[in-house]
């Protein structure tokens, strides 16, 4: 009987579907067997409406998020003209995924340089170490282009008001905590973060891992998961990470 009437209800245009109460109900009840269902209860969790994904390169990150069931915005950042182009096609076929002007994010409004590596991804205004291109070759730069610079508060304040869970990505090569710095007017609305941080010097004047994990704390953030990233081929030393946060809810 019940599924006849779904079969009616369907005809009609509509459909029935389970109600779950609170956020922390349909986090719970997200299947822990399908793909990313850990950071997608997070999410849920959070409620989160708004992911600002900064550092986009082609749109690994924002197509990632969308495979794994996230269905809220998505505006991107991306400075390397190569790799913009290629983001802005992969974004056409998603109306919630939106690229903004093409610009590097920092903790200044003006120019910059920005070195071009051999495989796109280790690409950054901050010069490489040889610990990082003796770890991964293609990592060298061969190129660099002049880009514009802007603080992510500014770029995003004609929009952010609009959203009540905003969520902050950060991979931009050792200028994360530029990005920080320049995001300081809409951080006290940030509900969450993952950024890529460095165990060891692999840019010149980088933050690594023990001080930004202290900072990222004293914004009001707690760490809530942390997966390996780069490694050292050669050695198999662990030399980045990438690290979520949260701000803690007080129950769920």
């Amino acid at each position: 009987m019940k599924k006849k009437i779904r079969q009616f209800i369907r005809q009609l245009g509509f459909d029935i579907v389970k109600y779950y109460p609170s956020a922390f109900d349909r986090a719970k009840a997200i299947d822990t067997q399908r793909k990313g269902s850990r950071f997608l209860k997070l999410l849920t969790l959070y409620e989160v409406d708004l992911v600002l994904d900064v550092g986009a390169n082609i749109g690994q990150y924002a197509q990632g998020l969308i495979e794994i069931g996230y269905q809220g915005k998505i505006v991107s950042f991306e400075p390397l003209s190569s790799a913009y182009e290629k983001l802005v096609i992969a974004s056409k076929n998603y109306p919630n995924w939106e690229v903004a002007e093409r610009c590097a994010v920092g903790n200044t409004t003006g120019e910059a340089t920005i070195n071009i590596s051999g495989n796109s991804e280790s690409s950054s205004i901050l010069g490489i170490l040889p610990a990082h291109v003796d770890a991964a070759g293609r990592s060298a730069y061969i190129d660099s282009e002049v880009v514009k610079v802007r603080r992510l508060d500014e770029l995003v304040s004609h929009c952010f008001s609009n959203f009540q869970a905003p969520f902050l990505k950060i991979d931009t090569q050792g200028y994360e905590d530029r990005v920080l710095q320049g995001a300081s007017g809409i951080l006290p609305s940030i509900q969450g973060m993952f950024l890529e941080m460095s165990l060891v010097p692999l840019y010149e004047d980088q933050v690594l891992f023990e001080e930004m994990l202290s900072n990222i704390n004293e914004m009001g953030f707690s760490l809530y998961n942390l997966t390996p990233g780069f490694y050292d081929y050669r050695t198999g030393r662990l030399l980045q990470v990438m690290g979520t946060f949260f701000r803690d809810k007080e129950q769920f």
